[in-house]
C-alpha cells in the first residue's frame, strides 16, 4: 500500500509537541528523510500481506435480541464445534467479547471496535476447541472492559439475574450471567482489576483469575500488559479446574509469559480437602471503612467456619498495604498504563517482542476517534487523566507505582508464608443498582469502579484468586475469594472445591 507522506503542517504539529523549532531548510530536510523512511514502511506492508496476513474463515453467527437475550448478556451466538474427544467434550463455552474468535465479529463492548472480524482464534480459543468444547457465542463485556459494574457496554446494560434492577458485575458481565442462568456450561473471562471475580461474585458463579502469565493472553484485546489476565468461569469448581488445565501453559507468543509456565494439573488434587491447611483471614479485606457491608463479611466468615469444621486451621493475618494503598497503586498503573497502551498504543502498544494484531490496531485506532464521544465515562476519564499524566508528569508516576509493587507483593507473600491461602470477601458489598447512562459523571464513574478494593491488588501482584458463592446477603449472592501463592492455582481451587462440597449445590436465580 502506498502511504501518504507528511505535510509541513504534520511536522509543525509534531515539532510543537516535542518542543522543536524548525526553519524552512530543516523542514525540507526532515520531509525528505521521512519520504525515504516511509518507503521501508511500504516494504514491510507488502511482506506482511504476503507472508502473514490471512482472511478470516467463514463462521456463522446470529445476534439474539429481545426475548432471546433477556439479560442483555449475549453479543453473538455461534455453534463452533471442537474436537470429538477431549476433557471438554460436550461442554458449551461462551467467549468474552474482548477475545478473538476467527470469522466472528467482536466489539469489546464498544462502538470503537464494533464490526471488527478477527482472522485468527486467540490461543485460548484454539485450546478450548482442541479439548472438545463447543463455542456457542460471544458474551457482552463492558466498554473496553473498563468497569466493574455492568451498565457501560455500548449494547446496553447486562442485568443481574437475581434482581434485574441491579448490576451483574463487570467487565465479564455477560459471561457470568450466562453461566448463572445455565445457558452455557463455561465461559472465558478477562481480569485487569477483578473482571472475572467481580461478576462471578455478584451473579453467583465460580471464577478464577490465574497467576499472572499462566494463561496466554494472545489474541485478547489488552488494557495494560502488566495486569492483563484471562481465565475460566463456571457454575462448579471442577469444570473451572478442567478449563484451567486446558487453557494454561506457555504458547511462545505472549510476552507476559516470560517464565514459560507449564500447564496446570488442578484435577489431580482437587478433592484432597482442607484438613491440615492453614487459612488466613486477611484483616484488611474485612470491615473496610465506609465500604464493607457487615452481612457480606458475616457470610464469608460463616463459610470459613465450615472449612474449619473440615479440619482447616483458621487465623487472622495482615498485609498493611492491602486496601487504600494498593488501590492507589492500581489507579496509577491502570490509568497511565491504559492511556499509554490501550488508547495511545491502540491496544498493543510497542517495545516488547511477541504477538501483535496490526489489523485490530489499525481498526481500533480509527474507530476510537470516530466514536470518541460514545466511549464510556470510565474510559474517557482514563484517557484525559492519563494523557495529562503522561504529558505533564512524563510517566514518572507509573514508574513509581511499579517500583512499589514488590513491597505489596512481599506483604502478601509474607502472609502466605504463615498461611496456605488467604480469604476475604470478593466484593465488600452486594450488587448495586444499575446506573443510568445519563447519570452525573461522578456517580457514573464511582458506581462503575467503587468495588475493586479486594480484587484489583492481586492483578498487580499476580497472585491467583478464586471466587465462589458463599451464601447471600439481602437476598443477593456473596462471593468468597481464596488467594494462593503464585503458580499454586490448584491450591485455591482445592479450597474452593472443599467449600463447595460442604455447602452443596448453589441455588439458581429465581427466574432462570
Amino acid at each position: 500500500m502506498s502511504l501518504p507522506r507528511p505535510s509541513k503542517a504534520d511536522f509543525l504539529d509534531a515539532a510543537h509537541d516535542h518542543g522543536y523549532t524548525l526553519d524552512d531548510t530543516q523542514m525540507e530536510a526532515y520531509l525528505g528523510l521521512a519520504d525515504t523512511t516511509l518507503s521501508s514502511y511500504e516494504t514491510i506492508d507488502r511482506l506482511y500481506q504476503s507472508e502473514i496476513a490471512k482472511q478470516p474463515p467463514v463462521r456463522h453467527f446470529t445476534k439474539p435480541e429481545g426475548d432471546a437475550n433477556p439479560y442483555g448478556a449475549w453479543y453473538l451466538k455461534t455453534a463452533i464445534e471442537g474436537a470429538e474427544e477431549g476433557p471438554l467434550a460436550g461442554k458449551t463455552v461462551v467467549i468474552k467479547d474482548n477475545v478473538s474468535v476467527a470469522g466472528v465479529p467482536m466489539a469489546n463492548g464498544s462502538l470503537s471496535l464494533d464490526g471488527y472480524v478477527p482472522s485468527e482464534d486467540a490461543t485460548v480459543v484454539k485450546r478450548l476447541l482442541a479439548a472438545g468444547a463447543t463455542i456457542v457465542g460471544k458474551s457482552v463485556c463492558e466498554d473496553l472492559c473498563f468497569s466493574g459494574a455492568s451498565f457501560t457496554a455500548a449494547s446496553g446494560p447486562v442485568t443481574n439475574p437475581w434482581d434485574s434492577s441491579r448490576n451483574a458485575g463487570g467487565s465479564s458481565s455477560g459471561s457470568a450471567v450466562l453461566i448463572a442462568v445455565e445457558e452455557v456450561d463455561l465461559a472465558l473471562g478477562g481480569d485487569q482489576g477483578g473482571s472475572i471475580r467481580m461478576p462471578s461474585a455478584w451473579s453467583g458463579v465460580v471464577g478464577h483469575k490465574p497467576t499472572y502469565g499462566l494463561v496466554p493472553y494472545t489474541g485478547a484485546f489488552p488494557i495494560e500488559r502488566t495486569i492483563d489476565h484471562v481465565g475460566p468461569m463456571g457454575r462448579h469448581v471442577r469444570d473451572v479446574a478442567v478449563m484451567l488445565d486446558v487453557i494454561s501453559g506457555a504458547d511462545g507468543l505472549d510476552s507476559r509469559q516470560k517464565d514459560q509456565p507449564a500447564p496446570t494439573q488442578c484435577l489431580a488434587g482437587l478433592d484432597d480437602g482442607v484438613a491440615g491447611l492453614k487459612i488466613g483471614l486477611l484483616q484488611e479485606g474485612f470491615a473496610i471503612d465506609g465500604v464493607s457491608e457487615a452481612e457480606v463479611d458475616a457470610a464469608v466468615r460463616a463459610a470459613v467456619a465450615q472449612l474449619e469444621a473440615l479440619g482447616a486451621t483458621v487465623g487472622t493475618v495482615s498485609a498493611p498495604w492491602h486496601g487504600a494503598v494498593a488501590m492507589d497503586m492500581w489507579n496509577v498503573i491502570a490509568t497511565d498504563g491504559a492511556a499509554y497502551q490501550m488508547l495511545q498504543g491502540n491496544g498493543y502498544g510497542m517495545n516488547v517482542s511477541g504477538y501483535y494484531d496490526p489489523e485490530i490496531m489499525s481498526y481500533f485506532g480509527a474507530k476510537r476517534r470516530e466514536h470518541a464521544d460514545a466511549l464510556s465515562h470510565t474510559v474517557r476519564a482514563v484517557a484525559l487523566t492519563g494523557h495529562y499524566s503522561l504529558k505533564k508528569l512524563h510517566g514518572a508516576y507509573y514508574g513509581k507505582a511499579r517500583m512499589l509493587v514488590p513491597e505489596l507483593t512481599r506483604q502478601y507473600d509474607a502472609a502466605l508464608e504463615q498461611f496456605d491461602v488467604l480469604i476475604m470477601p470478593t466484593m465488600p458489598f452486594v450488587a448495586t443498582l444499575l446506573t443510568a447512562p445519563d447519570a452525573p459523571i461522578e456517580a457514573y464513574v464511582r458506581t462503575a469502579l467503587n468495588m475493586l478494593t479486594n480484587t484489583a491488588p492481586f492483578d498487580i501482584t499476580g497472585h491467583p484468586a478464586t471466587t465462589i458463592p458463599a451464601g447471600f446477603a439481602a437476598g443477593l449472592p456473596v462471593g468468597m475469594m481464596i488467594v494462593a501463592p503464585r503458580m499454586k492455582d490448584a491450591l485455591a481451587l482445592r479450597v474452593a472445591r472443599a467449600y463447595e462440597t460442604v455447602r452443596g449445590e448453589f441455588p439458581k436465580p429465581p427466574h432462570a
